[in-house]
């Protein structure tokens, strides 16, 4: 079988948890024997070839007419964000069938599955409720995190995954101030504008390649800390989680699903509550029973079974491509 993703950007220069998600998935239609052209639609300063990670061919953009050249061996496309109307539209032309992986709720999101999808690829239970109403066959693959990918001995630092606004800076400084002692670990996120405040406790890192945030985060990182107003999953978390690393979160649907029972949520409008939670785990007990049910959380995500039967998921749309193409030739 031979897949074609139009994506926006890649790892390892662009590290989202949409694009670690997208990552993880084509590696394991790679590992079962299947090829897997990346095609991207923007430009990168640090993207002047083209490249392969874990078996996968990453094409750098050059211009519009770059996906015809793959068409022709094409099996399934798989798509997802921005890309999505264009691959849809192009799939249609050519009668290959598309794959939109769904990464939030809003209403482009939605529009874009009304027309031209074969298959969604919902992230959590809850969006796939958000998205029941529509005509479309869908299946839910959790953001795949391996406890082995990520798995480390936590440091001492209270972390914060990207500066953006809606992901809750505001929450981390305000704490950052009344925890003078503690130290604070600002990393750079993957998009949006970063809000950066000097802090005599506070430590920015650069973004960075999802393969060193185990060594250069979560080594490092005691308490992870996720104020967002939105996230549709919060891969962040579930990585943390797999060092035991204990998890404060606001509640959206997809971090209370994420996270479980080992998460602590707390409403990032409400810092005193993020104050007291953090006080809690500064308590040898408190943190070694959070630490524990943070591990427990993390094991039972293992993604083995989501991505074998994401891989089923694309195989059988593969089929029905070549039947339709044989009966359209007898």
């Amino acid at each position: 079988m031979r897949v074609l993703a139009m994506l926006h950007l890649f790892p390892p220069h662009h590290n989202a948890g949409a694009e670690r998600m997208v990552l993880a998935m084509l590696r394991a239609l790679v590992d079962r024997g299947h090829e897997v052209d990346v095609l991207l639609s923007q430009k990168h300063p640090e993207i002047t070839a083209d490249y392969e990670i874990h078996g996968i061919r990453i094409h750098r953009h050059r211009d519009k007419t770059d996906p015809f050249q793959f068409f022709p061996a094409a099996d399934v496309i798989v798509t997802h964000l921005e890309n999505t109307p264009r691959a849809a539209a192009l799939g249609e032309s050519f009668q290959i069938p598309v794959v939109k992986i769904v990464h939030n709720t809003f209403s482009a999101t939605r529009g874009q599955l009304r027309k031209g999808i074969s298959l969604a690829v919902y992230n959590s239970r809850w969006m796939a409720g958000e998205f029941a109403d529509l005509p479309v066959e869908s299946v839910v693959i959790r953001p795949p995190v391996a406890v082995a990918d990520y798995a480390t001995v936590p440091g001492d630092c209270v972390t914060l995954v990207n500066l953006f606004e809606p992901k809750g800076p505001g929450t981390f400084y305000a704490l950052a101030e009344r925890f003078p002692k503690l130290r604070f670990l600002a990393v750079h996120g993957a998009y949006g504008t970063q809000v950066v405040k000097d802090a005599p406790n506070v430590e920015h890192v650069q973004h960075i390649d999802g393969d060193r945030m185990r060594d250069e985060v979560y080594a490092r990182t005691r308490v992870l800390l996720v104020p967002s107003e939105y996230e549709s999953w919060g891969r962040v978390g579930v990585e943390a989680m797999c060092s035991g690393i204990p998890v404060i979160a606001h509640p959206t649907p997809g971090l209370r699903e994420s996270l479980g029972e080992a998460g602590i949520f707390c409403d990032r409008r409400k810092v005193d509550d993020w104050e007291a939670a953090i006080s809690t785990l500064l308590k040898p007990r408190s943190y070694a029973a959070a630490s524990k049910k943070a591990k427990a959380r993390a094991a039972e995500l293992d993604p083995a079974e989501d991505l074998a039967r994401w891989c089923a998921a694309v195989e059988t749309l593969a089929v029905r491509r070549a039947a339709f193409r044989h009966l359209a030739t007898a």
